[in-house]
Formats: C-alpha cells, structure tokens, sequence
C-alpha cells in the first residue's frame, strides 16, 4: 500500500507539473484574448438599431466625399493650414468596423504593458495555482474588454485615427459611424446632411492639430510611454484599488481626483494632469471650430449644436456609471472645459491668440490653466509681449 501510494504520489505530482508548466505557457500567452474581445463586442452590437448593409454604407460615401471637399477649403483657409489627402483618408463604417479599428488599437497600447506585468501577474515557474488564476484574470479582462467595446461602439459617431505608438509616423485617417449618426440625427430631431458635415468637421479639425503641428505626435506619445512604463513596474495591489475606487466613483461618493488617478504615484498623477490638459485644448478647439467654421457650412448649426450639447448633459443613470466606469466622463469634461477654454482665449485676443496654441510645447496649456484661460495668457501671451 505504501508502495501504490507511492507510485500514485508521483504520478500526480508528474501530472502536476506538466499541467503546471502548459497552463503557464498558455498564462504567458497574453493578458488579454483580442480575437475573442473582437467577436464579443461585436456580437452585443448585432441587435442595434439602425443596422446597415454594406451596400447601404457604400451607397453613403459620396455624400461624405461631397461633405469632405467643402469642409477641407474652409477650414484651411479659417486655420491658416492647408491639409492634403485628408479627404483620401477618410472613410464610412459600421459599427463592427469601428470595433475592428479599435481593436487594433487597444491591443497595440496593452502590449507595451504585456511584460511587465505578465512577470508579476505569474512569474517563470509560479506553477499551476498562479498559471490558473492568471487564465482566470485573462477570461475576465477580455470580457470586460468586450463590453466596453461594444459599448463605445453603439456610441461614437467620429473618430480621427491616430496610432499615437506606432514606429511609422502615417497621418491618420477619419472614420465616419454612419450607423450611430443617423441614430444620433434622427433623436436630435435634425436633418442628416447637415449632422454629417458637422461631424466631419470636427474630426477634420483633429486631423489639423496633429498634422500641421508634427511635434504633437511625439510630444504625447512620449509622455504616454512614460505613463504605461511606469504603470507596468509595479502593478501589485492594483486590483484591490481599482475595485474600491470603482464602487466609490459609481456610487457618486467620490470627491477630488478621478478614481483612475487614485490608482497612481506622483510622477504618474502629473503627466496624467499634463495629458488631460492637452486632451482637453484638443477637444475643445474641435468643438469650438465646429461650430465657428460650421455658420457657412452647416445649415441650422446652432440647432444642431444647442441639441446635441443638451444631449450630451441628459444621460441615463446607467450610462453616467458605464463613463465613470471607464473614464469615458473625464473626455465629456475635456469638451465642455476645453471648448469654455478656446472660446476664452478667442473672444479676449482673437484668432492670433488662437494660433499662438499650437506654438510649440510650451505654449500647450498646463495643468490648472485649462480651466483659468487667465493664467495661459499671462503665461505665454503677456510674456511674449512684455
């Protein structure tokens, strides 16, 4: 009997080990199964309303093309910037086809955090329990993943695509949710064409603050980089944060900080601070150019945006939590403060002012400035002048 037990022993300690070690393999595959985010953000997308056939999106092309070639003069001449090929560069699509984009996306800016934080989640040798558990966080993850997709996806009407990580410096390109703009269009009570060429006018207006201004690219993605590296140093403990400050933010008991900034030290929390702010400018001046640029455009465009504002700030309960949850409400701030910021700037020193932004990295505005427009003109303005 010894001897069985024994025997038995070891070949479970055997089984053991080569579970261990193919679960570990398969653990360090990756923290997140994209194929699989891909297919269930899709798949909650298949029953909204509004669905387009591939002919029906081709068929839609042209009125954006047209759209396209009277939004590019305008504004070029209303900036001060010409913008070749930006009309080559857009396209329509469905909501599938913004997740695909995004995928991509999402996957390119968790990879750089994938090391890191794969030798802490389960270090070489951490054996079977920690292999399972981390299998276990990558089921869950990719899920979550999926649902914030498909989320978003049922949501965002424009988008400029912009690989802020990429090795390759290739201009973005506009991408256009025709299926959530007509959605969007027709609960605004307003006419589509008009919506449309709004719409593409400020996602346009992206395309001229990063390609006339080439130093923004790298300028952001340097500090993004930094930001991710020193995230993925040290990650313990971060769970047991996120979740408490989670249920503190979807509770409505959070005061200062945003819950995402909890989870950071200081040298994070200040070039969060920093990026916030530049999110916010270029924001703000798309949403301020929208509608400045958008009165010899855009017929009814003080309807549109009057309705489309007040449809920003009338949101269900349940989607006020889904943009706490996902940081999503810190992008609606970066509008409303961002655009209350540019037309601050605009109304006290004028288009000059306005073009004294996109300068260089010290006249971006700071931490404190976005929502004090005061403080950015006596920095970089009244300096320059004195």
């Amino acid at each position: 009997m010894w001897q069985a037990g024994f025997l038995i022993g070891s070949a479970l300690g055997a089984a053991a080990t080569v579970a261990g070690r193919r679960a570990e393999r398969s653990a360090r595959q990756g923290l997140v199964d994209w194929p699989a985010v891909e297919r269930i953000a899709i798949a909650r997308l298949d029953n909204a309303r509004g669905a387009l056939t591939r002919l029906e999106l081709r068929a839609t092309e042209p009125a954006y093309e047209a759209a396209m070639t009277r939004i590019v003069p305008a504004l070029s001449a209303a900036l001060g910037c010409e913008l070749p090929g930006v009309v080559e560069r857009s396209g329509v699509v469905d909501r599938a086809g913004w997740v695909r984009a995004n995928t991509g996306s999402f996957a390119s800016l968790i990879g750089k955090l994938e090391a890191d934080l794969l030798d802490q989640v389960i270090p070489p040798g951490g054996g079977l329990a920690k292999a399972t558990m981390a299998l276990a966080n990558r089921w869950v993850t990719t899920r979550q993943l999926g649902y914030l997709l498909g989320f978003m996806g049922g949501r965002v009407l424009g988008q400029y695509d912009l690989a802020l990580l990429s090795t390759e410096a290739a201009p973005g390109r506009l991408l256009f949710v025709e299926e959530n703009i007509r959605m969007t269009a027709r609960s605004l009570g307003v006419q589509l064409e008009p919506f449309r060429t709004w719409i593409a006018l400020h996602e346009t207006t992206h395309a001229f603050e990063f390609e006339a201004h080439p130093w923004l690219r790298p300028y952001l993605a340097e500090r993004l980089e930094r930001q991710l590296s020193l995230f993925g140093k040290d990650a313990h403990g971060l769970g047991r944060e996120a979740i408490r400050g989670l249920g503190r933010s979807l509770r409505g008991e959070a005061n200062g900080d945003h819950w995402l900034e909890r989870l950071m030290g200081p040298e994070q929390k200040a070039i969060f601070r920093e990026v916030q702010a530049v999110m916010s400018l270029l924001e703000g001046f798309s949403d301020y150019v929208m509608d400045e640029v958008g009165r010899d455009l855009v017929p009814d465009v003080a309807l549109i945006s009057a309705r489309f504002h007040e449809r920003r700030a009338k949101r269900t309960a349940f989607e006020r939590s889904m943009l706490r949850l996902t940081g999503m409400d810190l992008k609606m701030e970066q509008y409303r403060k961002g655009e209350q910021f540019v037309r601050a700037i605009a109304e006290r020193r004028g288009a000059d002012a306005l073009a004294r932004l996109w300068g260089g990295p010290e006249t971006l505005p700071r931490d404190g400035e976005i929502g004090a427009p005061e403080r950015w003109i006596a920095r970089v303005l009244d300096t320059a002048d004195a």
